[in-house]
């Protein structure tokens, strides 16, 4: 038996008013997943156990079958394990987003998908003027990156709050604060200074691109417990394919195998075709491989409907098609979202989300598209996200 886990970030949402009532999943035209649906066991589930945030970082805990109650100690310090960075004693780490802010306002949590090489450079002269043996700024992807310090443990206990949850609100109450925070808004002050007339600013405005005006500190993490391997736990030896720091860090706690697969990225210019072909490649060596795709997160924090449909069915038609013919041998398949990502707030909610069981030994239950309402209409519900992974590999028979 093979299996595979298809991560469809954000993919659910809430039910839009300006189209008619309907969310993206309903809205997108998928006839492989309504296909699969109409074959497997399909439900809802909770990836975020009460009282935890709704970010990726717990959810895809979740989704990998692991419980993030034990496991998950904040998203930076995962983020870090993907190149190697681990936070010692008397360390930890933020992410460090580069932003746009405009008179008071989060005008862009990204900088508009800053270009890497132009965010390498501005990381780069932040550690020439602010770096120094406490602190420390690593280069990321995109607006992406991380800032390591020394001896402010402290600041693990300052309230601070993700961009991309404040779109077009005025800043200034959502800046870091209490006991801890005085080092955080000192550093995005200063950045303010450094930033204003970088060379790669000039450059971005001259071509009427937005810059970027400050960094942003948030999402802090201590140093975190140890996870077993998947392999350990679960007796299959598993590969994962991501553009994001987070998933591939996953990956590197968890001993799975990360798959370096050309023209995987974290937005609307994802191969996906590409994607789905190397993960599937990856199935001959291997007995389970996760395809995690952020496309439909992306464009959800920008509030761009078409843009989220437009991922849905790029999915569909080149990855779950692909797994729908795969015939080398018996394949089981787990398809779901992280988390939802409603159009609306443009930010992550942590309300129950559909899933998806198809392949070998799984029934219908009577679903007829992979769609919120669809999934509620089962009846079919697992209150743990985690426990996912024990019934799609369930080996007693056949599942559920």
């Amino acid at each position: 038996m093979k299996y595979c886990v298809l991560i469809m970030d954000g993919a659910a949402g809430w039910p839009l008013p300006q189209r008619n009532g309907k969310t993206c999943l309903e809205l997108a035209s998928t006839p492989n997943l309504d296909a699969m649906a109409r074959e497997g066991t399909v439900g809802i589930t909770s990836t975020v156990p009460s009282g935890m945030e709704p970010s990726s970082a717990c959810a895809c805990m979740s989704v990998l079958g692991y419980d993030p109650v034990i496991y998950y100690r904040g998203r930076s310090a995962i983020e870090a394990s993907a190149r190697d960075i681990y936070p010692g004693e008397g360390e930890v780490i933020f992410r460090c987003n580069l932003v746009t802010v405009q008179e008071g306002k989060m005008s862009s949590y990204s900088c508009g998908y800053i270009s890497t090489g132009e965010a390498h450079a501005l990381i780069s002269t932040l550690n020439e003027e602010l770096g120094c043996d406490e602190v420390r700024f690593y280069p990321g992807v995109s607006y992406r990156h991380l800032c390591k310090m020394k001896n402010h443990e402290d600041a693990l206990l300052a309230t601070c709050t993700p961009p991309h949850d404040i779109p077009n609100r005025e800043i200034a109450e959502f800046l870091p604060r209490g006991p801890g925070s005085k080092l955080l808004t000192d550093l995005m002050a200063r950045s303010e200074v450094i930033f204003r007339d970088h060379p790669v600013n000039v450059t971005r405005r001259s071509r009427g691109d937005a810059p970027a005006t400050m960094i942003w500190l948030f999402w802090a993490s201590g140093k975190i417990p140890m996870m077993p391997r998947f392999e350990e736990v679960y007796a299959l030896k598993a590969a994962l394919t991501s553009g994001v720091d987070l998933l591939q860090g996953l990956a590197k706690m968890t001993r799975m195998e990360v798959l370096n697969i050309p023209g995987v990225t974290d937005g609307p210019d994802n191969d996906y075709a590409a994607q789905g072909k190397g993960a599937l490649d990856a199935l001959v060596s291997h007995d389970l491989v996760a395809i995690h795709v952020e496309a439909p997160d992306e464009a959800s924090h920008a509030g761009a409907v078409d843009d989220k449909i437009d991922s849905i069915q790029k999915i569909d038609r080149d990855i779950v098609s692909r797994l729908r013919s795969w015939h080398q041998a018996s394949l089981r398949v787990l398809i779901m979202p992280d988390h939802a990502t409603p159009i609306e707030i443009q930010t992550h909610s942590g309300e129950p989300i559909p899933f998806m069981l198809w392949g070998s030994g799984i029934k219908s239950n009577g679903a007829k598209r992979f769609t919120e309402p669809e999934a509620k209409s089962t009846g079919m519900l697992v209150r743990e996200g985690h426990k996912i992974m024990e019934m799609l590999i369930d080996r007693e028979g056949e599942c559920p």
